[in-house]
């Protein structure tokens, strides 16, 4: 074969999508047929990654917001010479492959971040690029820009009919993203047909009036428009930049090419026979010549780009070698030595001193004790800062150019604020948290659950937890969230009962590193509990027993948050024979040994009674049919908080009640 041109390159993309898909009677081909050309040039010509070291720091991020065409990705990374043979894209989504139907970042090598929910993708890649940026401010010194990468994103209809992708825009036009560039797959059709009817939007405009450079009607087949497009690109010093591209869907398909039967589901086996005559592919399935191979290949001009990043990196450890130290400790994610002996002091000391604070109250005092000693500790709120109390004294607004900027006002934007920590927290040198009421943990929910998914390290801290926070009404007052972030997968969840359980709570999520944490804080004060040198580490465990039973115990109380001062006040009346459970987190403690376990709740004690103010179904997996849950299943109401605890059954007497029925307890 002679030397390949671009269109023979782009349709080893096309074929090897159209193949895998073929092969698995199932996926997406006609997002990668149509955007193969914009990837060809991104990924031969701009595109600065090293196939054999995925890991390289200053690698350019590539994400793939509309992730249903993941065979693109997967067909880019093979060629490129990851550690993706053609055996994986012939297992495209098969039991245990390496490509599944969405690209997943603990999977597939190359790949930054799991993205199919349509618009999370371009919300990561703008925490991808804010990342950069302020690690650029921080480390970068005069002629050692050893933080210096872009992040570019495919992002299609979907992506930018979601809301999240409005919410992600405003944020990086408003901080000035410049390294990040999106580039949109402007071919007008989603799986229900043409989206004449249902989006209509100026999405220019919408993007320039966003704060965007925006660059206009790029044939996304042509490569000369699509170099042209990047240069201009590339120019701009204080905007991040959308490129339009025009693309056909289905690009080369004589039946399908331009529709929505091209979107979702095979070619079909005489269609692909068409689209191989009518592109001049005379080639098998999963057949590429060697001299595409050959063009193709990045592992060569990869490890030079990292080697020639390896020598600047070098020159500047020698010249400032503190800060090549801090640099390298924040991207390999360890912690800085004299972590653990501090937060052993400050929990110490809060358990001699005892405050009397709300939770919300308490996790801004381990902000203010653990930020100092961390800064890749960055976050912020959802435009409740004073009421979330995320703010610290060192905070500093991410929107200007402080080196030390570690401070993100997200505006109103929950779902935003969580996929952009998620991006954060993937590109490494971050330790992100963002923060919300609890109940509104709802607009933020599958950005969560991505978290959870990817393993990202992020702390979603969440506010005003139960119906405590009193007048603002059934609005604001979450009931069956506390369950629902617990049943997500991997996801931890902690609801401390006091300053000393919420500092410990902040110090499990800083020291957790393969997933998040949710800590759920109190509007209201909670008062201290004595504790032993020994209990006070078992809060670790997520459940241990705050007090003891004379003896085996007879009835058992388990309570989280709030409600553990309850727990222990019922206790008092009920004799020596109860035991106090507090447990702020369920799905640590149930990581937990099977001994540790039952050393805390002991199968031989089956009266049981759990106290929470949240659903009490949740609690049926520690009770027991035959206990009893005191909590709420209604909505809650305007009220002062002692008056709503009261109405609803949530008290002292409600606990003694139900250890005296033996038919419930």
């Amino acid at each position: 074969m002679s030397t390949p041109s671009r269109r023979d390159l782009a349709n080893a993309v096309r074929f090897l999508a159209i193949d895998a898909v073929q092969a698995a009677n199932s996926g997406h081909p006609g997002m990668p047929m149509g955007m193969a050309d914009i990837a060809e040039v991104l990924w031969n010509d701009y595109l600065r990654h090293h196939p054999g070291n995925p890991q390289w720091v200053n690698r350019d991020r590539f994400v793939l917001s509309n992730g249903h065409g993941s065979m693109l990705q997967y067909a880019l990374l093979h060629l490129s010479g990851y550690a993706l043979p053609i055996e994986a894209l012939k297992n495209f989504r098969q039991l245990g492959s390496k490509t599944p139907g969405h690209p997943e970042n603990h999977v597939t090598p190359g790949v930054e971040t799991t993205t199919g929910p349509l618009g999370q993708g371009f919300a990561n890649a703008v925490g991808f690029a804010l990342a950069e940026k302020l690690l650029a401010q921080r480390f970068n010194r005069p002629d050692y820009a050893i933080v210096d990468h872009r992040t570019w994103v495919f992002m299609g209809d979907g992506c930018l009919m979601e809301g999240i992708s409005h919410e992600a825009a405003s944020l990086a036009g408003t901080w000035g993203l410049n390294k990040l560039i999106a580039f949109w797959d402007d071919n007008r059709i989603s799986i229900d047909g043409q989206v004449e009817g249902w989006f209509t939007d100026d999405t220019p405009a919408r993007f320039e009036a966003y704060g965007w450079e925006v660059i206009r009607n790029v044939d996304g087949h042509d490569p000369v428009e699509i170099k042209t497009a990047i240069d201009t690109a590339l120019k701009s010093e204080r905007k991040p930049v959308l490129i339009c591209c025009r693309t056909t869907i289905g690009f080369g398909s004589p039946g399908k090419a331009g529709k929505e039967s091209s979107h979702g589901a095979p070619l079909g086996k005489d269609e692909v026979v068409a689209t191989r005559a009518a592109l001049g592919w005379a080639h098998g399935p999963f057949e590429v010549p060697d001299a595409i191979t050959e063009a193709w290949n990045a592992r060569s001009a990869g490890h030079n780009h990292e080697t020639r990043w390896g020598h600047v990196y070098e020159a500047y450890a020698a010249q400032y070698p503190a800060l090549a130290e801090e640099f390298a400790r924040r991207m390999e994610g360890a912690l800085p030595s004299e972590f653990a002996s501090a937060a052993d002091a400050y929990i110490a000391k809060l358990q001699a001193e005892g405050p009397v604070v709300a939770s919300r109250k308490a996790s801004q005092m381990a902000i203010e004790t653990f930020a100092p000693l961390l800064p890749e500790m960055v976050g912020g709120s959802a435009d409740l800062a004073h009421s979330n109390l995320t703010l610290w004294k060192g905070s500093k607004s991410v929107a200007g150019a402080d080196p030390d900027a570690n401070y993100v006002y997200f505006g109103v934007r929950e779902f935003a604020m969580s996929a952009i920590s998620n991006g954060l927290a993937l590109h490494g040198g971050f330790l992100p948290y963002d923060a919300t009421f609890l109940v509104f943990s709802d607009y933020a929910r599958n950005a969560v659950r991505m978290s959870a998914l990817m393993g990202a390290q992020v702390v979603h801290v969440y506010t005003h937890d139960s119906i405590g926070l009193g007048e603002d009404g059934p609005t604001h007052q979450p009931i069956e969230h506390l369950a629902s972030l617990r049943y997500v997968p991997d996801n931890d969840v902690w609801r401390p009962c006091d300053a000393v359980e919420s500092a410990v709570a902040w110090r499990a999520a800083i020291e957790r590193r393969d997933g998040p944490s949710c800590l759920v804080f109190s509007r209201q004060n909670l008062p201290h509990q004595s504790r032993s040198e020994r209990q006070v580490a078992d809060v670790r465990r997520g459940g241990y027993v705050l007090k003891d039973s004379a003896g085996a115990p007879e009835i058992i109380l388990i309570a989280t948050g709030s409600e553990v001062d309850l727990a222990m006040r019922a206790a008092q009346s009920l004799g020596d024979g109860v035991r106090v459970v507090s447990m702020p987190s369920t799905t640590v403690f149930d990581r937990q040994d099977i001994v540790y376990r039952e050393s805390v709740l002991p199968r031989a004690c089956r009266r049981r009674i759990a106290v929470e103010a949240g659903v009490r179904d949740f609690w049926r997996k520690y009770v027991g049919l035959d206990g009893a849950v005191i909590g709420i299943d209604s909505y809650g109401a305007s009220a002062p908080a002692e008056k709503l605890y009261a109405h609803f059954g949530i008290t002292v007497e409600a606990i003694i009640a139900a250890a005296a029925n033996e038919t419930q307890c």
